[in-house]
């Protein structure tokens, strides 16, 4: 379900202390200065995508600024990357500062000072999620971040089209089919970080690093279904077997080892949820492709040092604090 907030129906005089409310609610603590003496109507809408929230933006010329003051308040590790549709913004954060034009899209980091200028009326999509959920290095998100991505070309196009797509359909999709979603582009945002940071290009030429990004997507698109398997991964993507195993080799991984690391990484999520302690560790493994419990139950343990069982039960009583650096 949509959330709604928007300051149309207030006087001018209003507006401006209930678009901070609203800037607060929807985002991280923000100075908001407002550019006009009467301010324009503003307008989010929200959805939320397991951990994911994608915020639908409109309004008129305005200064968002997140200080230290601000950031020891709330202390939240979250990124949001924004989408410009409509408008202009500089970015800046980490000494580096970025036009954002219309199509291109950007990356901040919530737990460092960053500050937004918009000047005119504009409208932008932003997705917010927090920082564990990203597995890249730290160094090269603050290489990245207050960098404008054109949506045209490479890695940064299909990330743009899939999070436009996804915006658009949100509030259509229940909440395990959204979570799924959610997961896929987060893993596109992991890779087009790789990508720029060259963690992915020196090992694979162009055309291979294009077509491995491609493949993952579909992987992550049908990561539920049990007989997933090389040879669909490759009939789907007209390619052979052979092709699909050596694009993972140039990672240095196995296809069938970076299928069950995503499908460990989403039920080791999952089972932490209340719901799972209903539905059982059985169902939320077939939930995510396993279709037998004791080779599941020997993955997890080998990947995580406990069994699921002891994972969920720890971890939902509050006796263990769980280590989210897988």
């Amino acid at each position: 379900m949509s959330i709604v907030l928007s300051t149309a129906p207030l006087s001018a005089s209003d507006r401006a202390e209930r678009w901070h409310e609203a800037v607060r609610s929807a985002f991280v603590p923000l100075d908001v200065t407002l550019l006009e003496s009467e301010p324009s109507p503003g307008t989010i809408v929200s959805n939320q995508l397991g951990s994911l929230r994608i915020s639908s933006v409109q309004a008129g010329p305005q200064i968002a600024t997140r200080n230290r003051r601000l950031i020891s308040q709330d202390g939240q590790e979250s990124l949001i990357l924004s989408l410009q549709h409509r408008g202009t913004a500089i970015k800046e954060q980490d000494r580096r500062e970025s036009l954002i034009k219309p199509g291109e899209f950007s990356i901040s980091d919530a737990s460092r000072p960053l500050r937004k200028k918009l000047d005119g009326e504009f409208s932008f999509t932003s997705f917010q999620f927090p920082r564990k959920e990203l597995h890249v290095r730290d160094e090269d998100l603050r290489a990245l971040t207050a960098t404008a991505f054109a949506s045209d070309e490479g890695s940064a196009a299909l990330l743009a089209t899939y999070l436009a797509r996804m915006a658009r359909e949100a509030a259509s999709f229940d909440d395990t089919i959204g979570r799924r979603v959610a997961a896929t582009a987060l893993c596109l945002v992991e890779l087009l970080i790789e990508e720029r940071c060259g963690r992915f290009s020196s090992v694979a030429p162009q055309p291979g690093a294009a077509m491995l990004v491609r493949v993952k997507d579909h992987i992550m698109r049908n990561l539920s279904d049990p007989d997933l398997s090389p040879s669909k991964i490759a009939k789907a993507h007209f390619v052979s077997v052979r092709y699909v195993h050596k694009l993972f080799q140039m990672e240095g991984v196995t296809l069938g080892g970076w299928i069950r690391t995503q499908r460990l990484e989403r039920c080791r999520q999952d089972l932490l949820r209340p719901m799972a302690k209903e539905l059982g560790v059985a169902a939320v493994a077939r939930d995510w492709g396993f279709a037998n419990p004791s080779h599941f139950s020997r993955a997890f343990r080998a990947a995580y040092g406990m069994t699921p069982r002891d994972w969920q039960v720890e971890g939902l009583s509050g006796k263990r604090r769980i280590n989210e650096s897988h």
